[in-house]
């Protein structure tokens, strides 16, 4: 069997149309549900949320589904995904959810699950769950007097705050740095900024009045313009940049200029090896990472292993193979050592604890290498991605595009998990070549899709 609703980040589609609705919630937190019904325990499910409209459909929906089939609900609020994974653990619940679309508008959203370990599923486990969801569901009802309960966790904030600052090395303080945060008006815009006030920082917060509506417009990791204003303006030390959920992270140092996740996972990852404390003798990256980071750390006997797109490939191989560092050049930083999914907030504080014990501007610290250069565009198509891409014209233009860059650079190729696009990549050490490439390849797939 394979996935249909699951992506490679949970259930995600524009709310109140099929499969995001609340019929599907309903079914969906039923089958889950009792997937995570074993043991003869009282059984528990966690579930956040960030600021988007449409939570208020599938949380109840969601709950509904739970308490059907005998599960307690604790309702966590508008958190961060990462805290959703924390207090999935530190609760000891049987699963965590999280409604978000990340970095997506408001009119999408998103449930993302997380096993009591507070891991992202296996693709066997959502298999298992969306087969449950189409057969038999109504098996699985307990009677009237087995229902589980709903209550509000009033805490979760607190911990997930205390949670956070606890990976900020003891005996150091942000005192003396100014820092710009932008909370992206969804699920971190409460906690990043006190975190990082309660370190000792001065911080100047953006997007930190969600309505609703306003997740992720023009702010957040996707839409730095303002951020980079406001830091040059204020002449902070560092600005952050969270999307909708707070599990990505982008950077802007002094003088306003984007870092990326590749610099930051260098960083980290060059950190921790100073001190002995990398373990797998390098990082886990995806596809998409720039090959000046590969070359930059094979120059310090470091390795870069490259998974598929998506921090669950990277998660799976980090376990497997014993690394502590990993993540996407997007920004999604996972940190075993922390957590076990990605947090934009504790990667930040990595970060800062680095310039803190470098006592140097961010633009000396952030940038550790050039970076080949690197082109993506998207093509939205209306068919199926896969078709498209399988056409033999399409697929002469893509090795047309790998022999022009004959050994110096690379193409990728591939669909998104959530959007009906096809993703067109290439990097190499000549740029005008690189945008001769994938210009080219874009324009055959474009005409191939209609």
């Amino acid at each position: 069997m394979t996935r249909k609703l699951f992506g490679t980040d949970g259930i995600r589609g524009t709310a109140n149309i099929d499969p995001m609705t609340a019929e599907m919630a309903l079914k969906l937190g039923m089958a889950a549900g009792r997937h995570f019904t074993r043991g003869e325990h009282r059984h528990m499910v966690v579930i956040g949320k960030d600021t988007r409209l449409s939570g208020y459909l599938l949380e109840p929906a969601l709950t509904a589904g739970f308490i059907a089939v005998g599960m307690d609900v604790v309702l966590l609020g508008p958190l961060p995904t990462p805290a959703v994974a924390m207090l999935t653990r530190s609760l000891r619940a049987d699963l965590g959810v999280m409604i978000s679309a990340s970095h997506n508008a408001y009119q999408d959203n998103g449930i993302k699950l997380f096993g009591p370990d507070g891991f992202k599923l296996s693709d066997e486990d959502e298999i298992e769950i969306e087969h449950k969801m189409f057969n038999g569901l109504e098996a699985y009802r307990v009677g009237s007097d087995h229902l589980g309960k709903a209550k509000r966790l009033d805490d979760a904030v607190g911990r997930y705050i205390e949670y956070a600052k606890s990976s900020f090395p003891r005996g150091l303080r942000l005192d003396g740095l100014k820092i710009v945060v932008d909370c992206a008006n969804g699920a971190a815009y409460k906690v990043a900024p006190t975190v990082l006030w309660e370190l000792g920082a001065e911080v100047i917060p953006l997007a930190v009045s969600p309505d609703g509506f306003n997740i992720n417009k023009d702010c957040g990791s996707l839409h730095t313009q303002t951020l980079q204003t406001q830091v040059v303006a204020h002449g902070a030390h560092l600005g952050i940049a969270l999307d909708g959920d707070a599990d990505r992270l982008v950077l802007c140092d002094e003088k306003g200029t984007v870092i990326d996740g590749d610099q930051v996972m260098g960083l980290i990852g060059l950190t921790l090896a100073k001190s002995g404390k990398l373990t797998g003798g390098g990082i886990v990256a995806t596809v998409m990472s720039n090959m000046g980071l590969e070359k930059h750390l094979a120059g310090h006997g470091l390795h870069l292993h490259r998974t598929n797109v998506g921090d669950r490939y990277v998660l799976e191989r980090m376990r497997r193979d014993g690394f502590n560092v990993g993540g996407e050049q997007s920004g999604h930083i996972i940190l075993s050592d922390h957590s076990t999914t990605g947090d934009g907030l504790v990667a930040a504080l990595q970060v800062l604890a680095a310039l803190v014990e470098a006592d140097k501007p961010a633009s000396q610290v952030l940038h550790l290498f050039d970076p080949f250069p690197q082109v993506l565009k998207n093509v939205r198509v209306a068919g199926k991605p896969d078709a498209v891409l399988a056409l033999d014209g399409v697929q002469a233009a893509i090795a047309a595009g790998e022999a022009r860059l004959n050994g110096t650079g690379r193409v990728l190729i591939r669909k998104s998990g959530t959007e009906p696009l096809i993703r067109v990549m290439a990097e190499g050490e000549d740029k005008a070549l690189v945008d001769t490439v994938v210009d080219d390849i874009v324009a055959t797939i474009s005409a191939a899709a209609g």
